[in-house]
């Protein structure tokens, strides 16, 4: 396509085996208002691209008022916008990932807003250092809570509680106080506690000694009379509070207590109500991520607005991080009257909505166009698929393909390296995951890489993995050898020409 008028023309860069399909991709976004180009930098594969071969080989910018390059494209894209003269951008990994880029597939939605507050709380604290109680605050605060709770344990003397307390008010942390004794929670809330967890109607006077706020709690779960009564009074002196009935784990009566809830709400329309779910998140053995998120769901019909939570058993401890990014969903899902769907992949961790981009048969015609001996991985619905010059092969056990890779046997390196990606690739064929070659899978908020955290993605070097380096250093050192045979043969015959 040609510019015309005013608007903008696009440059997208691309190699000479993704040509065809981004030209197909760019046609299915429909009519725009820019126009673009698309222009084979004369390189193989397009993830290999690099800024210093767009230095080197772009030497016209076809009147282009912006550069897409693609999303793995390596180096300092600013120092070649520079020298060009026009923006350059980096584009998604996946270049059918571009209508979304374009804003076809679905507008990036908001989601810095929610109304859901965090309380996400430090177990057994008396049992543990006031460096430890700080250290898991900021590993609480990371991953989005906003109140730290500190858990006392009933019968047990508590003599830090004030230092714990003021150390991390001093830290700049809202903090909470759970404990089952009236005298722990008056010296909490003298401390500086901002809230108290949890007062009953028999011990609704500490509200009186302190200025943290109660979070009220019924004398028996099935009293909900005397939360009613205790709420009656806070509302009578116009003190503020949270109200709590409890939420009792599966077969103990989980079901009844989400009942409580909804009677709650439908009596008190307007008040604060808090719910704590780790009794469902750390009592029930199964992923967390799934539990979590359709607890927000209850709480965000019933505009239930500070939650509890705890990260202690080992399949709980992304409990926090789930909630946040859960909360945000739920906000933005019940703003826009909608489902809770299509507004972030980071709760969906074992799989994804859509996790096969390409179909077998565009895999073919690509692997029809290889010319050389790099192996490149795709999956796709029927399996696993890997391919070079010498021809594709299709499995669903990686292991099946080991006879069809004889290039590998005397590389050990390319060969290692192989057998990650592969490895990659079953997973992501099993479980119904996103897979792009060289990248690690997204495991959502289960799992955050650390990979590339500290670098710039505008100026992205990737480092050299292992594996290269080592082929590196293998031909270098058969270079050497080679060298060292060929003087040794040209000695030996120098000698033997100078035998009489």
């Amino acid at each position: 396509m040609t510019k015309e008028s005013d608007q903008e023309h696009l440059l997208l860069l691309t190699g000479k085996l993704a040509e065809k399909s981004l030209e197909k991709t760019m046609k299915s976004i429909g009519e725009e208002d820019f126009t673009y180009e698309v222009h084979n930098l004369g390189i193989s594969v397009a993830a290999l691209m690099t800024t210093d071969m767009i230095k080197r080989r772009l030497k016209d910018t076809r009147n282009a008022d912006r550069i897409i390059v693609p999303g793995l494209c390596a180096g300092d894209i600013d120092e070649v916008s520079a020298e060009l003269g026009v923006p350059i951008f980096r584009g998604p990994k996946d270049l059918k990932d571009l209508p979304v880029y374009f804003g076809k597939g679905a507008e990036p939605p908001d989601l810095s807003q929610y109304d859901a507050r965090i309380f996400a709380e430090i177990v057994d604290a008396p049992d543990v250092s006031i460096e430890s109680v700080v250290a898991q605050a900021a590993a609480y605060k990371a991953d989005g809570a906003d109140v730290i709770d500190i858990g006392c344990l009933p019968g047990r003397d508590f003599p830090q509680l004030e230092e714990i307390i003021t150390t991390l008010v001093a830290e700049g942390y809202t903090v909470s106080l759970d404990s089952v004794d009236p005298e722990q929670l008056v010296r909490g809330g003298k401390a500086g506690a901002h809230y108290l967890l949890s007062l009953k109607e028999s011990t609704l006077w500490v509200a009186d000694e302190v200025d943290s706020i109660p979070v009220l709690i019924p004398e028996s779960p099935e009293d909900q009379d005397s939360l009613y009564r205790s709420i009656d009074a806070m509302q009578e002196k116009g003190k503020p509070f949270i109200a709590d009935c409890i939420l009792d784990p599966i077969h103990f009566g989980f079901t009844r207590s989400i009942v409580r809830y909804q009677a709650l709400r439908d009596k008190y329309p307007d008040i604060e109500i808090m719910m704590g779910t780790g009794n469902l998140s750390e009592l029930t053995e199964a992923d967390t991520g799934g539990m979590n998120t359709m607890m927000l769901g209850m709480m965000s019909e019933m505009h239930i607005t500070n939650l509890l939570t705890t990260a202690v058993s080992d399949h709980a401890k992304k409990s926090v991080a789930e909630l946040d990014l859960g909360r945000r969903i739920m906000f933005r899902a019940r703003d826009d009257n909608s489902l809770p769907k299509g507004y972030h992949g980071g709760l969906t961790s074992l799989h994804e909505r859509k996790p096969f981009n390409y179909e077998f048969e565009e895999i073919q015609e690509t692997a029809s166009q290889i010319k050389d001996a790099n192996y490149r991985i795709q999956v796709t619905e029927e399996g696993v698929h890997i391919y070079n010059r010498d021809g594709l092969q299709t499995n669903t056990d990686p292991f099946a393909l080991f006879e069809h890779l004889d290039t590998l046997q005397e590389d050990a390196p390319h060969a290692y390296y192989i057998g990650v990606e592969l490895a990659r690739a079953q997973i992501a064929w099993q479980l119904g995951k996103r897979y792009v070659q060289d990248e690690e899978l997204d495991w959502g908020v289960a799992y955050r890489s650390t990979q590339d955290d500290k670098a710039d993605p505008h100026k992205l070097h990737k480092a050299e993995g292992a594996t290269m380096k080592a082929r590196k250093q293998r031909r270098k050192k058969a270079q050497e050898e080679k060298k060292t045979q060929r003087l040794n043969d040209e000695n030996n015959q120098q000698q033997d020409e100078k035998k009489p």
